[in-house]
């Protein structure tokens, strides 16, 4: 029996399903941007977003997860395309477990997933244990009922995970034999060639040891399970194809492709590669951007450009001269929209950032192409083998080239490229630029070092909304300055401030510095590593200095309006968990002047009922008037007392708790209202998906529902005004003038019909004898379908032997009706097939019943020789 060929949405759904039912939470992917992990540029693996649980500084969820991660590794670009197995953007399906349960268990599903749900063929698939692993060979051996023979031992090497110092542990991985086709060849060929015939599908990290660094292992009190696979990987093995660029929604992008370039995939090694390095990348493309990636000339911006640059280079070798990118996101989205709904909301979004780079980078290769290959032929005339590195330099300097580019194109000519030099040049041209500067420190990022010690910023916005400070550094553009001028635009840094500084979804406070007469309008307040906060805005009136006492005051009105929202939004979060269940958890949140939006896990959207729920319980909560308090404790004691995490948020040793009553209570660094009566109305604005397994709620609080409720007010007014009725009548005179618009088009529609079917009648008058048959053609200008379809009707009721072809042509699109009586019918004419002859000569198609048939063309000017050729369809085609 032939096995089923799951697709891959179809298998991301089996895994996360069958873990679910072994227990296990599923989390929805976690951004491609990391949360509190200088390390990584990109999420590169499924275990990456897990590594606070792992570490222990943060508390799971739950002890036993499953996830389908995104994920992007760059670091085998250049053999995107020239390998089976190699892309920049993968999924990987994981199981992980935190102190629950640990090798018996991971090995025992690994195998029911693959060969019972899978349904991959037992004889085909190999395990691998850890040279010294007996306790996993034995349970794959004993329990599993797995032949000693067809288990493999390896090393360090190949088995056994870690990364420096901390928990590590062996691995057991799965094989899968692809079969003798994608082997090497050699009579040796078994399970650890590096040939393509057996494939890992499946890793199982059992963390068990802590390793101090030095080489010496103890045993961990909490052993964990994190385990990996490739979701492209499974579908290779499930749907037995040559590559991860052949599973079926990757190949459906690349079908767009061809489509677009003309190309055919298959064709030539040559063809493919290019076909395969545009398929990936704007794969990786367009998930990057719906996850908040922009195109930048370093971090991660620059990883993103890079790959839409290296897709549009390719695009090239196919002759396309155009932005053709921005064309193929739609099959993207189309292709995985069904988990990543958020994709389709943001498809207009990212299609118009992909668009932009390439008319961009258009400009900028054309000039650069031009003197590369000036360069390039100068290389070769003197016999060089390494393109120069100040070339490249020079190239990326004046014409704006990039230096991957550069690198690439001349490997493609044979000839390496000198980066060491190119990178010193880099150096060199970064240090003339800032030599009237010190090293960047940590406002690196807005290009100038304050040279403040790291003592952070006293804040006094808890406990008052003015308070005095002393101008630590001033900033005007993006220079430091011993005094800001009236009119100046620029930033303060205080050593203590009333106004909150944007943090945790909570936007900045806005208010004003003084100095006697001088007036600093703040716009904004940021804070940087150190804790200095920077406040942001322009000098109304007279200057303020270094070393100046100011009064720095919030705008109370905004404040308060700012502390309606975000005390809202802990009580909808607590209104969340009370009527959907406790698995609604943040995933991200906006508190502005009367505003929120809060982002939850949730399965499905809320229901109209259970949105009136929600909203309903946190007006209850509301009007109950429950005092709002704030703790400052330590970390564990918080816990204990049942305090709310922000799911992966880290904390320090000390952290501020909000309780509200016995409704909520929860870590929190923002600002709130004193009684939750305060947050006044509320009104939900919208609730809809953000991502596979979040959903986001916006919600209105204060004088913004106010404002909202006199706008809606006035609207009734003015409509009642309209309808010379009252706001206390307007519902009934809707419906009143709606029975009247219904009679009256329903007596146009007779009247309409009436005269239609004396056209008609007159027109039969004008039919021709063919054969016996009343022969009809038509053109109308005036009618759509449904007209046509009308006056059919009438034609074949009035008269048996009729056989018409009305046609209607709306600038360059013909509609073509054609009906045949009874008795042309039994003499052999169908309308059928007479639309489907009439359509052809039109440049179109039709079909339909022999007693009726519609049918469409393109090219006008041939409908009247199309129409002249129903005489002769009669006249050949009526028997006797």
């Amino acid at each position: 029996m032939e096995k089923k060929k799951y697709g891959v949405n179809a298998l991301r759904e089996m895994f996360l399903s069958y873990f679910e039912d072994k227990g296990h939470l599923r989390l929805p992917s976690f951004s491609l941007i990391p949360q509190n992990d200088a390390s990584l540029l990109l999420i590169n693996s499924g275990m990456a977003p897990m590594k606070p649980y792992f570490k222990g500084d943060v508390t799971p969820p739950r002890s036993r997860v499953c996830t389908c991660q995104k994920c992007v590794r760059t670091g085998d670009i250049d053999n995107i395309g020239h390998t089976e197995r190699h892309g920049t953007y993968f999924e990987m399906l994981g199981n992980f477990s935190f102190g629950d349960y640990f090798k018996r268990e991971a090995i025992a599903w690994c195998w029911d997933f693959l060969v019972n749900v899978c349904n991959l063929e037992e004889s085909r698939l190999y395990p691998s244990v850890y040279e010294n692993d007996d306790e996993a060979f034995a349970i794959w051996n004993t329990e599993m009922g797995i032949a000693k023979e067809r288990i493999f031992r390896f090393g360090k090497a190949d088995n056994f995970w870690e990364h420096g110092s901390g928990p590590c542990g062996p691995c057991s991985e799965v094989y899968y034999d692809r079969g003798e086709k994608y082997g090497c060849g050699k009579p040796d060929c078994t399970v650890g060639c590096d040939c393509d015939r057996y494939m890992e599908v499946w890793n199982n990290v059992f963390s068990q040891f802590d390793n101090d660094g030095h080489g010496n292992y103890t045993d961990l009190a909490q052993k964990n399970i994190d385990t990996g696979m490739g979701l492209e990987r499974l579908a290779v093995a499930v749907q037995d194809v040559g590559s991860l660029f052949e599973v079926d929604t990757v190949m459906n992008i690349t079908n767009k492709v061809t489509e677009i370039t003309g190309a055919s995939y298959g064709k030539s090694r040559e063809m493919d590669v290019s076909l395969r390095v545009i398929t990936d990348h704007i794969r990786a493309s367009v998930f990057m951007i719906a996850d908040g990636v922009q195109p930048r000339n370093e971090g991660r911006g620059y990883v993103l450009r890079r790959l839409l640059r290296r897709a549009a280079r390719h695009g090239k070798f196919f002759g396309i001269n155009r932005p053709f990118l921005c064309d193929v996101v739609e099959t993207v989205v189309r292709e995985n929209e069904g988990h990543y709904a958020y994709l389709r909301q943001q498809a207009a979004h990212i299609t118009r950032v992909i668009r932009v780079e390439e008319e961009n980078f258009a400009k900028t290769i054309d000039g650069g192409m031009r003197i590369f290959e000036e360069m390039l032929a100068a290389h070769k005339a003197r016999g060089a083998a390494v393109f120069s590195g100040a070339d490249a330099f020079k190239l990326y300097d004046t014409y704006g080239f990039p230096v991957d580019l550069t690198r690439e194109m001349a490997s493609e000519a044979g000839l390496g490229t000198d980066l060491e030099t190119f990178q010193t040049l880099m150096q060199e041209q970064k240090l003339r630029a800032k030599e009237a500067r010190k090293a960047l420190g940590d406002l690196a990022w807005a290009g100038i070092d304050f040279g403040l010690d790291n003592t952070p910023t006293e804040f006094c916005g808890y406990e008052t909304l003015s308070c005095t400070g002393s101008v630590l550094a001033v900033c005007v553009g993006d220079e430091l300055s011993d005094a800001i001028a009236s009119g100046e635009k620029g930033i303060l840094v205080l050593d203590r401030t009333s106004l909150y500084a944007e943090m945790g979804g909570q936007v900045a406070d806005h208010g004003e510095i003084t100095c006697g007469e001088a007036v600093f309008a703040v716009e904004d307040v940021q804070k940087d590593k150190s804790g200095k906060y920077l406040h942001y805005g322009q000098m109304r009136s007279g200057a303020i200095s270094v070393g100046d006492s100011v009064s720095a005051a919030v705008d109370a009105d905004r404040r308060h309006a700012i502390c309606r929202a975000h005390t809202a939004t802990h009580l909808l979060q607590s209104a969340l968990e009370r009527e959907l269940g406790e698995h609604c958890h943040q995933a991200g949140s906006l508190v502005e002047p009367d505003h929120l939006r809060f982002d939850f896990t949730h399965f499905s959207a809320l229901s109209a009922q259970e949105l009136a729920d929600v909203v309903e319980n946190v007006a209850e909560m509301i009007l109950r008037g429950e005092q709002v308090e704030t703790l400052v404790l330590p970390l564990e004691e918080a816990k204990k007392l049942g305090a709310t995490a922000l799911f992966g948020e880290k904390y320090g040793d000390t952290v501020r708790v909000v309780k509200m009553g016995d409704t909520s209570m929860e870590f929190c660094g923002g600002t709130h209202l004193d009684n939750t009566a305060k947050v006044g109305p509320v009104r939900v604005s919208s609730e809809a998906s953000v991502a596979s397994g979040v959903r986001r709620i916006e919600m209105y609080t204060g004088k913004a529902v106010l404002r909202h409720m006199e706008q809606q007010r006035q609207v009734i007014a003015d409509a009642a005004g309209e309808l010379k009725t009252t706001p206390h009548e307007l519902l009934q005179r809707v419906h009143a003038v709606m029975t009247e618009m219904k009679d009256l088009r329903q007596s146009l529609d007779n009247m309409k019909d009436k005269l239609f079917n004396a056209d008609v009648e007159r027109s039969l008058g004008a039919a021709k004898d063919v054969a016996g048959l009343k022969v009809l053609t038509m053109i109308r200008s005036d009618v759509d379908a449904n007209d046509l379809r009308k006056m059919g009707d009438f034609l074949r009721d009035r008269e048996e032997s009729i056989v018409a072809v009305l046609a209607s042509a709306q600038g360059e699109k013909i509609t073509l009706l054609a009906v045949c009586g009874k008795q042309a019918i039994a003499r052999g004419v169908k309308a059928g097939a007479l639309v489907k002859q009439v359509s052809a000569l039109c440049g179109g198609s039709g079909g339909g019943k022999p007693d009726s048939a519609m049918g469409g063309g393109k090219d006008v000017q041939k409908m009247g020789s199309a129409l002249a050729a129903v005489d002769t369809f009669v006249a050949e085609n009526a028997t006797a």
